[in-house]
């Protein structure tokens, strides 16, 4: 009796096991883009996979920019997309000219009292050299265009990513948020679902 016990429970946890494994091996793989942890703008740590199936528009900003009026524009993207799947992320940044400078609560309150900005925020990061953020390593290496793969060159350099996590588009920084060609990739793939 205690023989047929063992060999029950041994069974048992190998069908366990196997259950686990198959599950395991049918889950969906994050996709590169997406596979990354960052801070938010309030210090919480943030799996960007809780993005996948949505369109996402990547902008490193900063305060004290000749670009940052764009902020009014992307959160009007912000505003017009996002029931279509849409969602903007902004990443400041300080490497270009000291352009961002304060601290995250500061950036937050500048960003809400100026632009009303509801788009999501997150903390301080270095796009480039040696301290950059691993998203942005990853971004940089990608050559898509129109901008293709590199540095950042300056604030408000856009990255989009399609629904299944791919990166699809970059734009240099003058490229305002309302550009006939970045809608034009947005709205192509927020039409792919």
């Amino acid at each position: 009796m205690k023989l047929l016990a063992i060999l029950v429970s041994i069974l048992t946890s190998g069908c366990v096991a196997m259950s686990f494994a198959a599950e395991k091996e049918n889950k969906p793989e994050t996709p590169a883009a997406l596979n990354f942890t960052m801070k938010n703008i309030k210090g919480e740590e943030v799996d960007l996979a809780k993005y996948k199936g949505k369109v996402l528009l990547l902008v490193n900003v900063a305060s004290e920019c000749g670009l940052t009026p764009q902020y009014q524009g992307l959160e009007t993207l912000n505003k017009n997309y996002s029931e279509k799947g849409l969602a903007v992320l902004g990443f400041p940044c300080n490497q270009f000219g000291g352009q961002e400078p304060g601290t995250e609560t500061e950036i937050l309150k500048f960003c809400r009292d100026k632009y009303d900005v509801k788009f999501d925020m997150f903390a301080k990061v270095d796009v480039n050299g040696e301290k950059q953020a691993p998203l942005f390593k990853f971004l940089n290496s990608q050559d898509v265009q129109p901008k293709g793969a590199g540095n950042v060159s300056w604030n408000f350099e856009k990255f989009v990513i399609d629904r299944d996590g791919k990166l699809i588009a970059r734009f240099s920084p003058r490229t305002a948020p309302d550009d006939p060609a970045l809608l034009k990739v947005i709205d192509t793939a927020l039409a792919e679902k």
